[in-house]
């Protein structure tokens, strides 16, 4: 037993694996309700193995569930054989009990045949079941372990690899299904995405500014004791003039963003500032390192 932060409790590595497992299991029975409930039943094929299915289901009447483990069960082979055994017993695991979930709700009734309602409850769904599979460190395999082998025997982007592989599955959509359902699908996968976002990361996202001033001192002070936040300094040579400059590198919340900016502007109006969004801030004043369970 351990302690990582302040007051944030390290589990044990049996209840860590535990957990692990518990929220690739919960993740994986939302993707299958959601399957059932929402995208199977109104054709929405939004990408990977579980789209695949769709159409599969479509042409020749196969049941989803056979299909993902006739697909799943050989990439997790082939990925080992060729990659080695990276991938690890949860995508193992998660590359069978998803499509077991599957075939065992498949008697869910339809909650509703309205495509644009169906493509957004079964993204929010999807996201917030894979969101949990990968805070549990896991996968559902599929057109992952498809895409980390084709960017290991051609060089192009994992990114790429995947977008490619389900923009191939929502082109089959198109042909097999209708254009109008394929478009649906795209609407579910980025639904999907940033939900996968707002379950890893959460909704708190904060800025980061970054200050080049000639009252670099002052600002500091102030960010310091008025604003009560800490702050970095960087050593930087301006491009133009070649003369060195510091540079202050502060994060700040939502809430703090007018406070800091009201701040710089009296100390120094001509001060030069760059703020972006932060998805994830770890460390004192934010998210402590031991909180969440993600990788």
């Amino acid at each position: 037993m351990g302690w990582k932060g302040r007051g944030a409790a390290v589990l044990p590595r049996g209840q860590g694996l535990l957990k692990e497992y518990a929220l690739l299991l919960v993740g994986s029975l939302l993707i299958a309700v959601s399957f059932n409930v929402f995208l199977s039943p109104n054709q929405v094929a939004s990408g990977g193995v579980t789209g695949i299915s769709i159409i599969v289901q479509t042409l020749f009447g196969f049941e989803p569930a056979y299909t993902q483990w006739a697909l799943n069960i050989p990439l997790f082979i082939a990925g080992t054989l060729l990659l080695g055994r990276q991938f690890g017993v949860k995508t193992a695991v998660g590359s069978v009990v998803l499509p077991l979930m599957v075939l065992l709700s498949r008697g869910l009734p339809s909650l509703t045949h309205n495509l644009l309602l169906a493509s957004i409850y079964g993204g929010i769904l999807i996201g917030m079941g894979l969101g949990l599979v990968f805070r549990g460190r896991g996968s559902t395999g599929g057109l992952d372990l498809a895409a980390q082998l084709i960017h290991r025997y051609t060089g192009i982007s994992l990114g790429l690899c995947v977008a490619m592989l389900d923009g191939l599955v929502i082109l089959s959509a198109g042909i097999v299904l209708s254009p109008e359902k394929a478009m649906y699908a795209l609407i579910g996968l980025f639904v999907t995405s940033k939900t996968i976002t707002v379950v890893q990361i959460g909704l708190n996202y904060s800025k980061v500014a970054f200050i080049v001033s000639s009252a670099s001192d002052k600002i500091r002070e102030a960010i310091l004791h008025e604003l009560d936040r800490g702050l970095t300094e960087l050593e930087a040579k301006g491009g133009y003039t070649g003369k060195s400059r510091t540079v202050l590198m502060v994060v700040v919340g939502q809430t703090e963003v007018t406070r800091l900016k009201a701040l710089v502007r009296k100390l120094d109006p001509e001060a030069f500032v760059i703020l972006s969004d932060t998805n994830e801030v770890l460390g004192e004043g934010f998210k402590l390192m031991g909180s969440g369970a993600g990788p």
